[in-house]
């Protein structure tokens, strides 16, 4: 397995509470594409705080979005054990054989957290007669936390309808405990969603409006997708991410080496882009089309071959996507730019503020 550098722990910090946003921009007075961005140049170690609406004003003619087109599902569960006590069901990711990798959690102050004592063939009684049996628990979750403990589980699901059609009737958007009350469905979309498939949002794409998207073409500034279907990603501990599901189009593949070819920069939505465009791309730096299951650590040791650029939200302090931003920027430039962040009163996860990390 991949390891992060050693060194990465040093990339602490304390993430004031007040700056973890707990409900969209919207119920805060905004458009979505009014949200902040903080340009970064880690050549130079400029930053510039901005509006995300402002977006193309930082790139150029020539410049290639890549983005995910993944739609977030319903895809948390009420469920009950067989003795009637109540938790939480997070389906992560559905696996090639039609089981789900799914978290257990209990519920608590209206949202939930994690519940480590789950155990095989145990099974969860869910709405209008469905259960998830779990026949064994996830080879590198197991003690990942706790000893002798698994995070997540491979399980069965036995549902009365076809499954994306159960989790839009029964399921609701993963909410944590930062986000103080269930939101619709659609704030957790993004501009680009096309496809279900994703646990959490792919939430640097959370931003775009038609108007902002309208203004990058005009500019000449092309976007092109991708599909990397994400699972879950628990706040209370930063384990390695686990395997997901990419697709990446031979037309996209063909616009990134395109884009390098012709001194363009490539400018990755989302870590989710980076995992995938990078899991396709040779040690030359050439990218080709593909489809599977991606294992993919980026660390500053592998550095990046595809990307030059990457828009990002803001990340916990010692989250294991900080490596991939060292990749890219560097250490040093990454500690000024979130220095700055938490001066500036950034807002951190799904709901806050962006980050542009450019050359």
């Amino acid at each position: 397995m991949t390891r992060l550098p050693a060194s990465l722990a040093a990339l602490d910090f304390r993430l004031p509470a007040e700056l973890e946003a707990a409900e969209p921009p919207e119920a805060r007075g905004l458009a979505r594409d009014e949200v902040r961005l903080m340009v970064s140049h880690h050549s130079t170690d400029a930053v510039i705080h901005t509006r995300f609406r402002r977006l193309p004003d930082f790139l150029r003619a020539g410049d290639l979005l890549v983005v995910n087109t993944s739609g977030t599902l319903k895809a948390a569960l009420p469920a009950r054990r067989a003795d009637g006590e109540p938790f939480a069901l997070h389906l992560s990711t559905r696996l090639p054989d039609d089981r789900w990798l799914v978290e257990v959690r209990k519920p608590e102050h209206g949202a939930s957290k994690q519940y480590l004592q789950a155990a095989t063939s145990e099974s969860y009684h869910l709405p209008a007669g469905g259960l998830a049996t779990l026949e064994e628990p996830h080879p590198d979750s197991l003690g990942a936390i706790v000893p002798g403990h698994a995070r997540l589980w491979i399980a069965s699901l036995d549902l009365p309808q076809p499954w994306l059609d159960y989790l839009d009737r029964f399921g609701a958007p993963i909410r944590y405990k930062y986000v103080s009350r269930p939101w619709p469905s659609a704030y957790y979309q993004t501009v680009f969603a096309a496809e279900p498939g994703s646990a959490e949002m792919p939430s640097a794409g959370r931003a775009f409006t038609p108007d902002v998207v309208e203004a990058l073409l005009a500019k000449g500034i092309q976007v092109a997708p991708l599909v990397l279907h994400t699972g879950v990603a628990s706040l209370e501990a930063h384990e390695l991410p686990y395997e997901e599901y990419y697709r990446v189009p031979d037309a996209t593949a063909r616009l990134v080496n395109a884009t390098r070819r012709s001194g363009g920069r490539v400018v990755a939505v989302g870590t989710t882009v980076v995992r995938a465009l990078e899991t396709v791309t040779d040690q030359a730096g050439v990218t080709c089309s593909g489809s599977g299951w991606t294992r993919l650590v980026i660390t500053p040791e592998r550095g990046v071959r595809a990307v030059s650029a990457l828009l990002t939200g803001l990340h916990e302090p010692q989250a294991t996507h900080l490596a991939m931003l060292e990749a890219i920027a560097g250490r040093r430039h990454l500690e000024a730019a979130y220095a700055q962040a938490l001066a500036g009163r950034y807002l951190w996860h799904e709901f806050g503020d962006l980050h542009l990390i450019l050359p």
